[in-house]
């Protein structure tokens, strides 16, 4: 099955999995691990900031270019994901990437977000729900990590037993990509996913898939465990 970017055509009537390893779906991971019912990705912080007007007691994550927006509540970081108090918090989150790839789906029999942390449970999901309907992984950022965990996905969708060292190393390889694209940019322009990376590299620690609802100017992922 088909392993593509962002640009790339999406018929509908599919299963469509969105991969987003570093950061965004990972930090969507751990937020519902720390007791988020569900989160509203938004596919820019524009509309973000739109739905938290329209839902102020909501927290707003995210980022633009790599970096947490002055009046957004938290970046896009599993490690403040981790430590913040989010039970039973609803959240917005919008990204440069993942959550904007969510909004590209028209139509499709279901939509997902993945990244390592629940990539087995993503696949057990979709065998157990819509076997032998087809499916596209779309691989919202340019770097090694979120094909490596396509790669990973799909072959787990096939049958196969693919090995977690490969996708683990696959991740680390696009951290450094990150590390040397940020590396060219200006001091204020930098992000250190430093402390993010352990979280984006636990592979299968996440026992549940994230299930995307589409809305007109969002998605809804919820948590179901599998």
């Amino acid at each position: 099955m088909p392993i593509v970017g962002m640009d790339a055509a999406i018929a509908p009537g599919g299963v469509v999995v969105v991969i987003d390893v570093i950061r965004a779906f990972t930090t969507a991971a751990v937020a519902f691990e720390r007791g988020v019912p569900e989160i509203a990705c938004a596919p820019t912080a524009e509309a973000g900031r739109g739905l938290r007007r329209l839902h102020p007691d909501r927290l707003l994550i995210g980022e633009t270019g790599g970096l947490r927006p002055a009046d957004f509540d938290f970046g896009n970081s599993p490690f403040e994901m981790s430590t913040a108090p989010l039970h039973g918090r609803r959240v917005i989150q919008a990204t440069s990437n993942g959550t904007l790839g969510l909004s590209r789906c028209p139509a499709p029999a279901a939509l997902l977000a993945v990244s390592a942390r629940n990539v087995g449970a993503t696949a057990r999901w979709i065998a157990g729900n819509h076997p032998g309907v087809a499916w596209t992984l779309v691989c919202t950022g340019q770097t090694a990590e979120d094909r490596a965990c396509a790669k990973h996905l799909n072959a787990l969708l096939d049958g196969s037993a693919p090995r977690t060292a490969e996708l683990v190393s696959g991740i680390r390889d696009g951290a450094a990509e990150h590390d040397r694209h940020y590396a060219r940019l200006p001091a204020a322009e930098r992000v250190d996913i430093s402390r993010d990376l352990g979280f984006c590299c636990d592979v299968d620690s996440s026992a549940f898939a994230m299930v995307g609802e589409v809305h007109k100017d969002h998605v809804v992922l919820t948590k179901v465990p599998c």
